[in-house]
């Protein structure tokens, strides 16, 4: 065993612990608590793994899994930017580049640039595995949010436009789920729950 490279795994293994404290808006189901980083990665990985029938195109679905479980890690120093708080979006890509040179950076050269590379690869949204991510990073919480009435856009007073804006870019990665998303989102404009514009 090379100690160096395992000091150094062994670091970044703790380092992203801190992912569990960074809590976002979204709550979990039954009307929980705010779901934290850590929860809403591993429920994207495993949502990717279940739903992979539904991409586009062929997808490597292992990518996309530690695509899905590594792109928040960034917001132990960035934190979460609520996808609706446009004036903190101003900031994001920033703050979370800066996140991301420190963080990864903690591993060995050769897992640093492998990590990052995926990590990026999420940020550009290009490839078919990219695509399917970020149609997971849309999809889990609007599931949280549909389990709990649609309480998380009723409280925030969500337009219909901002909402659907983010989750449009689902249709990239699955017109399938896309229009189980259109469904659901029509249902709460329908009933109040989120604002109609």
């Amino acid at each position: 065993m090379d100690k160096k490279r395992f000091a150094q795994q062994m670091a970044f293994a703790l380092e992203i612990d801190k992912e569990k404290n960074i809590f976002r808006q979204t709550h979990l189901s039954n009307h929980g608590r705010n779901e934290n980083d850590a929860e809403h990665a591993w429920h994207m990985a495993i949502m990717a793994y279940l739903l992979k029938e539904y991409s586009n195109e062929q997808i490597d679905i292992a990518r996309v899994m530690i695509m899905c479980l590594i792109h928040d890690i960034v917001e132990i120093d960035a934190g979460d930017t609520y996808a609706y708080d446009e004036e903190a979006k101003k900031s994001q890509k920033e703050r979370e580049q800066k996140a991301a040179d420190r963080i990864f950076a903690l591993l060995p050269e050769d897992q640093t640039k492998e990590l990052r590379a995926i990590f990026e690869e999420f940020e550009a949204f290009e490839t078919p595995e990219a695509k399917f991510a970020h149609a997971m990073e849309n999809l889990q919480p609007l599931m949280l949010n549909d389990a709990n009435n649609g309480g998380d856009w009723k409280e925030h007073d969500v337009a219909i436009s901002s909402v659907m804006a983010r989750q449009i870019q689902t249709k990239k990665g699955s017109e399938e789920l896309f229009k189980y998303t259109k469904e659901r989102l029509e249902h709460y404009v329908k009933v109040g729950t989120i604002r109609n514009e």
